[in-house]
């Protein structure tokens, strides 16, 4: 007989236990270190995935050629005098030495090829999420809520304008420092006792932050926001994060007062860069609407407003959103109040049991104070790029809020992460196709118009682009709806004045007689008289009547716009060709050397440069501008037909040969190439 032995109950349970047990420990523990390095390859993927189709566009004509393309001391790269120039001279309107040094590094890396530009922009950007997602686990101890709002603030569409523009480089690098002045806080507010080297670091991270961009200047304020959440220096136990524990040896001192005392160093950093910001912003608050107060603080809180329902339902957004002039509704403007107010309230009321409720709100009010218009700079009444750090303080706001709304679910973990993937998936794919807008300037100006109603100055911006691109009836046809929207934008009547001159000469030089040029001298004058001091209008003028003569008239034209701006480089041009006219070689090759100075790649300015050169006998000179030009633009085959023809008459008949088959090559219908040619003795080619 033979018996069967049963098991004790549960020796199965016991050995799947085991094992499984067994299995974890084979698994690596998650280190604070690791998580970290999980996160960051996360944030920076997505960012990656986000905006990395910019490392494929163009430069837009949309600022980047006066902050990087056109900036001789950009490129040339990074140097002593360069450097020293950054922080001496105001640079598009701006003071920002680091972020103009951060162009010249570029430029020394890349050169001009936009890829990398574009590149640097997104890693800083990405370097600002991940360094945001620190400060806030050192700041609140959370991990999860810090990781979502990092993850918010990486992809939302909102910071599309910021990344994908090059000429926004001082809002990613002013993030960066944002984000480090941030963290170095952490340390100092949660030291165990003074820690001078941490305060230190504080302030040289804010003045830094401040010479990328000046906006930082709320900084000091976001701080004593964090006094108050998550670090609870404000002697109230239940404004402090949970696991935030009271530092040793400031229990006597951290009062307002205090705290106040304690960031005066910073204040006066802020005050500086206030009084900086205004001086080197003249020009541009001198350009800028001035509409009443009143009229200001009601769009102000609009904007606020508006802001908020983009960062909720991120759709419609533009490059560029005009400002309402005398448009303003006032019932927008009371619904915008009435909303402030109830969170406002809401937030004050809840301040006890929810604190960071207090400081998300107040962070974002308070961060957007610089840019929200009460100070009218531009022609904007609102910006994308405007919401950059500011709406961190409300993705903070929902953070934490989703998190103590759930925290009492089963399974509230699972719930916020799913709901967490989701909306960060819904972000990266609205940012992606909100990045393809950036694609290149005509892109660009045909998406905003195509997106915001009665946008006279993406009209006007658009035609500028058609222009470039040679389609001159189109460019008319746009100048003239933005002047039916605003008959008296001065920027539509200057574009519409240069797309009449361009059309009537065939965009090739070959004229048309139908009177365009008259008609484009009557809109540059009714450009400036809307504004005096319009340089380009000024300079458009001068080749206007240049075209029809009247050499005085024209000087005369060129010589205002340079007491306006003594570094336009096209009014030099323009007085170079008066000069010509009238036969004053010398100054002439004044005027085109100072415009070749201003502007490296002034390829019309080397051209007639050599032109002049050649005609006086200085052939050598002559030869090493029509080479500059064609460093320019080398397929050029007026510069071939011009380089091959002087060559031949100096004797170098090979290489006349060689210039005048390319200019063949490049315009097989080109006639004095073919002449010049058939003076050679060589057969034309086939």
């Amino acid at each position: 007989m033979s018996f069967v032995k049963h098991a004790p109950a549960g020796a199965h349970r016991r050995k799947r236990t085991l094992v499984t047990t067994q299995r974890r420990a084979a698994l690596p523990p998650l280190t604070p270190a690791l998580v970290n390095a999980m996160v960051a390859i996360f944030l920076l993927v997505i960012v990656w995935i986000a905006f990395g189709q910019a490392l494929g566009q163009e430069f837009v004509s949309y600022d980047d050629q006066r902050y990087v393309v056109q900036n001789p001391w950009v490129t040339n790269g990074l140097t002593l005098g360069g450097i020293q120039w950054a922080f001496t001279h105001v640079h598009a309107s701006n003071w920002h030495p680091l972020t103009t040094i951060s162009h010249m590094l570029d430029c020394q890396l890349y050169g001009l090829q936009p890829w990398g530009h574009h590149l640097t922009n997104i890693l800083l950007h990405a370097a600002a999420a991940i360094l945001l997602f620190f400060a806030l686990r050192k700041l609140t101890g959370a991990l999860w809520p810090s990781l979502l709002v990092a993850a918010v603030f990486a992809v939302h569409p909102l910071r599309v304008e910021s990344v994908a523009w090059v000429s926004e480089r001082k809002d990613v690098l002013s993030g960066v420092f944002f984000v480090l002045t941030l963290w170095a806080y952490a340390r100092y507010a949660r030291g165990n006792g003074p820690s001078s080297f941490w305060y230190i670091t504080v302030v040289v991270l804010f003045a830094l932050g401040l010479m990328c961009k000046p906006t930082l200047v709320t900084v000091p304020f976001v701080l004593l926001l964090l006094d108050y959440w998550p670090l609870g220096r404000t002697q109230q136990p239940w404004s402090r994060a949970p696991g935030i524990r009271e530092s040793q040896g400031r229990q006597r001192r951290d009062t307002w007062t205090w705290l106040v005392i304690e960031k005066l160093p910073l204040f006066v950093l802020s005050a500086a860069s206030c009084v900086a910001t205004l001086l080197a912003q003249k020009e541009a608050l001198d350009a800028s609407l001035k509409p009443p107060l009143g009229e200001r603080v009601g769009n102000a809180l609009v904007s606020y407003a508006m802001y908020m329902g983009q960062m909720i339902w991120p759709a419609h957004l533009a490059v560029l959103y005009p400002y309402p002039e005398s448009n303003l509704k006032i019932s927008h403007v009371i619904l915008a109040l009435l909303l402030l107010l109830i969170i406002s309230v809401a937030a004050f009321l809840w301040r006890r049991k929810y604190p960071f409720l207090l400081t998300g709100w107040l962070w974002y009010l308070g961060m957007l104070v610089p840019m929200i218009g009460i100070v009218q700079v531009g022609l904007q009444v609102r910006a994308d790029r405007y919401t950059y750090l500011p709406q961190i303080g409300l993705y903070l706001l929902v953070a934490w809020s989703a998190m103590k709304l759930f925290q009492q679910w089963r399974r509230s973990r699972v719930i916020l992460a799913g709901a967490g993937l989701l909306i960060i998936t819904a972000l990266i794919t609205r940012s992606y196709f909100q990045t393809s807008y950036w694609k290149d300037t005509e892109t660009l100006w045909k998406h905003a118009t195509a997106t915001t109603s009665n946008n006279y100055i993406a009209t006007t911006n658009l035609a500028e682009a058609l222009s470039e691109s040679g389609r001159f009836d189109e460019a008319i046809a746009e100048c003239q709806k933005a002047l039916k929207i605003k008959p008296d934008f001065a920027a539509a009547h200057n574009n519409l004045g240069a797309a009449l001159v361009e059309n009537q000469r065939g965009g090739d030089g070959a004229r048309r007689q139908n009177g365009a040029v008259d008609e484009a001298i009557v809109h540059y004058r009714r450009a400036l008289q809307i504004k005096p001091d319009f340089t380009q209008a000024h300079s458009n003028l001068g080749n206007a009547l240049l075209l029809k003569g009247q050499v005085d008239e024209a000087i005369a034209q060129f010589q205002s716009a340079l007491e306006i701006d003594p570094n336009h480089a096209e009014a030099r041009y323009g007085l170079g060709n008066a000069f010509v006219a009238e036969g004053k070689y010398s100054e002439s090759i004044a005027a085109y050397e100072t415009a070749v100075r201003i502007r490296p790649d002034y390829f019309e300015a080397h051209y007639n440069l050599g032109c002049v050169l050649a005609t006086i006998g200085k052939t050598g000179e002559a030869l090493k501008e029509f080479n500059e030009a064609l460093r320019v633009d080398g397929n050029s085959a007026k510069v071939h037909c011009t380089l091959g023809s002087l060559l031949g008459r100096m004797g170098h008949r090979e290489e006349a040969v060689a210039h005048l088959v390319e200019a063949l090559r490049l315009k097989p219908d080109y006639k004095d190439a073919k002449q010049q040619l058939g003076e050679l003795g060589v057969p034309v080619p086939q």
